[in-house]
């Protein structure tokens, strides 16, 4: 009645599956796995030629013990499916879950972990299997909804401060030239070594701009400029119905004036005429609804997304024995991992 396949980010059949998802994003595509240098990118996919239901995955060596551990990738994944997941064929969930256990016991996995995406909405693939965790609320604006009652959603004083950007010579423009986004680049390492965050947001020039030139998703690099100079930008994606920001930037020169409102309502605008259902914005840094990221990202819609994560514990004596030096008062998961967080 239904088939398990696995395939490797090499394969073109992970690019027609997700093309035919009921709703996915640019997370899960085949190009943006190929991005990932931690390990190796499969996608489990259950079903039949009716109905599927497909998780990516990053496979990683845990060191010096021939077992492994899956992860997902940077972002927002989880699983996708040809329907919502309430309304597959009966059966089809549980058989996922029966071969995906089946794989993860055969190839030495230990555990399991992946960020689910919180404009689809997965909690039913993971009913008694393993835990699913709220972690915090995301913003997204309702593209939706007409130009007037988006806007009507701003914090009020977000719209005299963009008018006021706009006014004072500030513009949004798409970067066309390798100069823009290595200029982009420079900013975003400011801005991170500003924020004091970790070293796995410091991505290689490289991957920017093998991200901007990938062949499965579209994407955008807007660019805040004053009187011709850079001040930040944003990278968008739009994949589906779902347009994304991505990685941002502001000079320190020009932090007081936040273009990056006007770059956000500029993008708001892009993804009304491109037709699109959701421009997401994500949460905060630290997972509280009162830090400043989501102050700022909260100022621009009333939606609110839930962000969950998915654990699994698949083999429970060896992540006890590999978790035996790690600090017990930890809550990263997996737990074995955090000496070397």
């Amino acid at each position: 009645m239904f088939n398990f396949c696995t395939y490797e980010n090499t394969d073109p059949k992970w690019t027609e599956v997700v093309s035919k998802a009921k709703s996915y994003d640019f997370y899960h595509t085949q190009c943006y796995h190929s991005l990932e240098e931690t390990g190796r990118s499969v996608l489990f996919v259950a079903g039949n030629n009716d109905a599927f239901v497909a998780l990516p995955l990053i496979i990683r060596n845990i060191k010096e013990t021939g077992l492994y551990d899956c992860t997902s990738v940077y972002g927002y994944c989880g699983p996708i499916a040809s329907t919502v997941f309430e309304e597959l064929p009966d059966g089809l969930l549980d058989y996922f879950k029966e071969m995906l256990l089946e794989y993860f016991t055969t190839h030495g996995v230990v555990s399991v972990f992946s960020r689910l995406h919180p404009l689809i909405n997965s909690d039913i693939v993971f009913d008694g299997f393993g835990t699913t965790k709220f972690i915090n609320k995301t913003v997204a604006i309702d593209l939706r909804l007409t130009v007037e009652e988006q806007r009507q959603q701003y914090r009020k004083s977000n719209k005299p401060e963009i008018s006021k950007l706009q006014r004072n010579g500030y513009e949004v423009v798409e970067a066309k030239t390798n100069e823009e986004i290595d200029k982009f680049v420079d900013i975003y390492y400011e801005t991170m070594k500003r924020v004091e965050a970790g070293k796995n947001y410091f991505f290689s020039k490289d991957y920017f701009y093998r991200f901007l030139n990938n062949s499965c998703f579209q994407s955008k690099l807007l660019l805040a400029k004053k009187d011709g100079e850079i001040a930040g930008g944003a990278i968008f994606t739009f994949a589906d119905k779902i347009m994304q920001y991505h990685l941002a930037g502001t000079t320190e020169k020009y932090m007081r004036d936040t273009p990056m409102k006007l770059v956000l309502d500029q993008a708001r605008i892009l993804g009304n005429d491109l037709g699109l259902d959701f421009l997401h914005l994500g949460g905060g840094v630290g997972g509280s609804d009162e830090d400043s990221l989501f102050l700022f990202k909260s100022g621009f819609s009333k939606f609110r997304c839930d962000f969950k994560i998915w654990q699994f514990i698949v083999n429970t004596k060896k992540y006890n024995e590999l978790s035996v030096t790690a600090s017990k008062e930890s809550t990263f998961f997996p737990l074995y991992r955090s000496v070397d967080k």
